[in-house]
């Protein structure tokens, strides 16, 4: 058995021969180098050195690569802070937007474009059914977040969307309720957004932005194009409400941890050796959890399934959060809702005074005289392949 259990350790025991034996993307290969060296001297490192007594300590880096399990943490922390900052006085609704297990590999090999597809069409659907008068009439906010993967590392692409009950209206005059039940209806939602999605996929195959390659290669033959189109029209796409929130901020707090989440947490890991990996998994056949048991190459494998596309935006917004208008579009809503609730806490303030504020961890405190007089003395700089 080797020495701890976490993802960090399965890359160390078989990443070295994974990238030798595998052809990878570029962004692939640098997910997995990040993984490799994170908190190594590969990395390169700070030093620190107490004012008081001179104790000397040298820290390495992280990666901070959003891939990378052990580097998470803050940005989770600065990002549900950032978002808490926005909320209104509303009902929240956490959604999930799934697409059949049929276009798994025609995703796979079109990721930056499908995976933006998939955020398209679920805020449009969601936008264009709000705006009609006999749901609600008027513009929520969404977040979105893009997963790709199932429980056990599976392909198994999805959106998660948290959406504000309270609209608002078109001419931005008023805020629009309809109780506390989600305002649209689920069945009207999945069909709207099968719609949408296979609509802008034939377009995608008329103007030539789809790649045949993999095991998606026989759907270049138009006739199977075809069967493939109207056998995904047939079926029952799956949309449903995971979660209600009376309070935005309970929503920030629980997508956080959806926002910031790579394909397996450390948690999740049982065992490392020679042999393979055991990791837990939930057992949807039968209820709890069960035991994944994968060879080293069959999890770093999956690992590199869930490596988005370089610069590949998979928080987006919406509605009244869209980037462009979010700042007036809050501002009018705070001033009709007559009051805003929080800002956000941690702007300005630095990691280190983040870290001790939520983990109360000072890292500016030295650990031989107990003073909180650590200064950054220098840096190392990480090593180059």
């Amino acid at each position: 058995m080797m020495e701890g259990n976490n993802v960090a350790d399965i890359f160390h025991a078989g990443w070295l021969t994974y990238k030798v034996n595998h052809s990878l993307s570029s962004v692939q290969y640098k997910a997995g180098n990040d993984i490799f060296r994170c908190k190594t001297p590969d990395m390169g490192c700070n030093m620190s050195v107490c004012e008081e007594c001179g104790h000397t300590e040298i820290h390495n880096n992280s990666c901070r690569n959003r891939h990378c399990p052990n580097c998470q943490a803050v940005d989770k922390v600065i990002w549900i802070d950032a978002r808490q900052s926005e909320v209104v006085d509303s009902p929240y609704y956490h959604a999930v937007f799934t697409v059949p297990d049929e276009l798994n590999s025609l995703i796979y090999e079109n990721q930056r474009e499908i995976y933006a597809l998939m955020h398209k069409c679920a805020a449009e659907t969601i936008l264009e059914l709000a705006l009609d008068k006999k749901f609600i009439g008027g513009v929520p906010g969404i977040i979105q977040v893009l997963h790709t993967w199932g429980s056990e590392l599976n392909h198994h692409p999805h959106i998660h969307s948290v959406i504000s009950g309270a609209c608002l209206s078109p001419d931005k005059t008023r805020i629009l309720l309809r109780g506390e039940k989600f305002f649209l209806p689920v069945h009207v939602v999945s069909k709207k957004f099968r719609g949408k999605f296979l609509s802008h996929l034939k377009k995608y195959r008329m103007a030539e932005k789809l790649n045949f390659s993999g095991d998606c290669e026989k759907l270049r033959n138009s006739y199977e194009w075809k069967d493939f189109i109207n056998e995904l029209y047939k079926k029952n796409w799956v949309f449903y409400i995971k979660e209600t929130f009376n309070n935005f901020g309970n929503a920030v707090k629980y997508l956080g941890n959806y926002t910031h989440r790579v394909a397996i947490s450390n948690q999740r890991i049982k065992s490392v050796d020679e042999n393979g990996v055991v990791f837990s998994a939930k057992d949807y056949k039968n209820g709890g959890y069960k035991d994944v048991c994968l060879s080293l190459d069959e999890f770093l494998e999956r690992m590199m399934w869930h490596v988005l596309p370089h610069r590949f935006q998979k928080i987006r917004y919406y509605g009244f959060l869209s980037n462009r208008y979010k700042a007036e579009n809050l501002t009018i809503i705070f001033r009709l809702q007559n009051r805003r609730r929080t800002t956000a806490h941690y702007k300005g303030m630095s990691i280190q005074e983040i870290i001790k504020d939520v983990w109360n961890i000072d890292l500016m405190k030295c650990p031989c005289c107990g003073k909180s007089t650590f200064r950054f003395s220098g840096r190392l700089r990480p090593m180059r392949e």
